[in-house]
């Protein structure tokens, strides 16, 4: 079953927010957008769409939001997540205040993770998140 909510950014392309196979659920991946504008948190572009600045607390709090907002609408929440895959761009700068946020929202059993480094995301975002859970 595909699930979609207006309580988390469009995806970019045709692909749910969610899908529910069982009792798992898969999320597409998350980043740190606000649904209904092109405004990404914590970054600055210039006239061009390019990163003049960003920062990565700001935009992991914000995926973090909105990774909760689809847990919610598809029937779980954020205690039942049991893996996430997460995407940098600058792991050298960034990893150190993201480690530091996932242990403040993860403080109680927290998930299995991956963390990647990769080159770029589909919009000029500094994180993106792909997660499964339990319903």
């Amino acid at each position: 079953m595909n699930i979609n909510t207006d309580k988390a950014p469009e995806p970019l392309g045709a692909y749910p927010h969610a899908k529910q196979v069982g009792n798992l659920l898969f999320l597409s991946g998350i980043g740190p957008r606000e649904r209904g504008t092109k405004k990404i948190p914590g970054v600055e572009l210039d006239e061009n769409g390019n990163i003049i600045s960003y920062d990565i607390e700001t935009q992991c709090r914000s995926v973090f939001a909105n990774v909760k907002n689809v847990l919610e609408a598809s029937g779980s929440s954020w205690d039942k997540i049991v893996d996430v895959t997460v995407f940098l761009t600058n792991m050298k700068d960034d990893f150190p205040v993201y480690n530091k946020l996932w242990a403040e929202y993860f403080s109680n059993n927290p998930p299995c993770r991956t963390t990647l480094e990769i080159n770029c995301l589909p919009t000029p975002i500094a994180i993106e998140l792909k997660v499964i859970a339990t319903i």
